[in-house]
């Protein structure tokens, strides 16, 4: 029987390394699971969730999985009257005591025109986000709602002490070089086994004539590559991606050209 694609993408979800581990990075501290002794995803899944939803639903699963935590409670929203301040993702009991876990799953591109740092050089495919906007927002807003006066009343229930709480996240990415940039080392900081594939212009895909093309819904975006899609040719996939460019979003996708299979995304900038 094959496998669904909720399962493909819990696996490729688990296969998806750390963005950096060992030191920390913006002062962050990655939260470093163990692997599961089993790989299959048991829960029933909404298919309408966005990405980062359905992200925060396999770390539950894999924290249920592990003794070695217990979720005290997860999703929190903190409220300010009818205002809602912001979420805290969950609060867990681990061995070495009581932790906050934020929870981000993130697609970056490598622009060395962007910034002139290591971390400043990753956006998001359509640029409207970057990994130094995200770090910036776990660090200011985040990880601060955990000390916010409104979120005591929820500590005292859980009998938490805010001083005696960790804050870590739980930060994976799969990232993207432009095509040309493949040999070269970028890496201080972040984990280069985090390398995903390549990204490339419109202009450029005339090199990869000879291939096979899929685009993935973005709910798929997890899932490692596989044989057993509705595969396109060249013309084909040229009209499909050119409409996506024209209204300047740079989808995921696929290719297969000699028997090898890459993931990369198209620009439109």
């Amino acid at each position: 029987m094959e496998k669904d694609n909720l399962q493909r993408n819990f696996e490729g979800y688990l296969t998806t390394p750390l963005l950096w581990h060992d030191t920390d990075v913006y002062g962050l501290q990655q939260c470093a699971l163990k692997g599961m002794s089993s790989n299959s995803f048991t829960e029933k899944s909404n298919e309408n969730l966005r990405l980062g939803k359905l992200v925060e639903q396999f770390v539950f699963h894999q924290l249920e999985g592990d003794d070695s935590y217990s979720i005290l409670t997860k999703n929190i929203q903190i409220q300010d009257g009818k205002r809602t301040l912001g979420e805290l993702d969950a609060l867990l009991i681990t061995e070495n005591g009581p932790v906050h876990l934020e929870i981000i799953y993130k697609f970056y591109l490598y622009d060395p025109d962007e910034g002139h740092t290591e971390l400043s050089h990753w956006i998001g495919p359509n640029r409207k986000d970057s990994l130094l906007l995200k770090l910036r927002k776990l660090k200011e807003k985040q990880l601060p709602l955990l000390y916010h006066p409104n979120t005591q009343s929820l500590l005292d229930e859980l009998g938490l002490n805010s001083s005696k709480i960790k804050q870590q996240v739980l930060f994976k990415a799969q990232l993207f070089l432009p095509l040309d940039l493949l040999n070269n080392n970028v890496f201080s900081h972040l984990n280069p086994n985090c390398v995903k594939g390549f990204y490339l212009k419109i202009n450029d895909l005339a090199r990869f004539d000879l291939g096979q093309f899929y685009i993935p819904k973005k709910t798929d975006w997890l899932m490692e590559l596989h044989n057993d899609v509705k595969w396109l040719d060249f013309r084909e996939f040229f009209i499909d991606i050119t409409h996506w460019t024209d209204n300047k979003l740079a989808p995921m996708c696929w290719l297969k050209l000699n028997g090898n299979y890459s993931k990369f995304f198209v620009v439109w900038w």
